[in-house]
């Protein structure tokens, strides 16, 4: 069985780990070309050509702000799309609980005097904390997080399967229970209320 985490972007990372964590494959996708559609349909169909009939699949969640929102949108429900109609499944973690994940919040420093981690510096932090706690390092920090993303797909699978009691066996830590949790059962945002003229 293989656990593959997904990061879409223009230079998406893919990972897929075994039960034990071993690092079977870890590489940036990046399609053919820098011209839409086909840079996207050939990103997905390079995605989909590494994914397996079993395999136990998290993709990262929609980003929140990008400069590229039309062809992250595009590249994200694409990939969605294209799995479903190959009959696969899939858990969804949101950008900040991949950071969560391995215990990074964006900020840095002492209360009162915090400074946000921005790009680059947030990015160097995630991956610094994936070699800690996993011993995993890539160069891309798309693959990085791609492997966190596989790492979230095996310990999901872990606890719908019942193998191990793990978020209350002290398998997972505090902040992987949550983040574990806050995907399994998903909170419904309540609905806005509509000013009436």
């Amino acid at each position: 069985m293989r656990f593959v985490g997904i990061d879409p972007a223009s230079k998406t990372g893919f990972a897929a780990i075994d039960e034990d964590g071993v690092v079977l494959r870890g590489k940036e996708l990046t399609g053919l070309g820098d011209k839409d559609p086909k840079r996207m349909s050939t990103l997905i169909d390079e995605i989909i050509a590494h994914i397996r009939k079993d395999d136990v699949i998290c993709i990262e969640g929609f980003p929140f702000d990008t400069q590229k929102a039309m062809f992250a949108g595009g590249l994200h429900w694409g990939i969605r799309n294209t799995l479903y109609k190959r009959g696969f499944t899939y858990y969804e973690a949101a950008p900040n609980a991949v950071k969560k994940y391995v215990n990074v919040s964006g900020w840095v420093g002492e209360v009162g005097r915090k400074k946000r981690l921005t790009g680059p510096q947030k990015k160097k932090v995630v991956m610094q904390a994936v070699y800690e706690q996993y011993g995993f390092s890539h160069p891309s920090d798309n693959v990085v997080d791609a492997y966190i993303l596989a790492e979230i797909a095996k310990d999901l699978w872990t606890v719908e399967s019942g193998i191990e009691c793990a978020i209350n066996s002290g398998y997972l830590s505090s902040y992987q229970a949550e983040v574990i949790d806050t995907i399994l059962n998903p909170v419904a945002k309540p609905k806005k209320k509509v000013a009436k003229a």
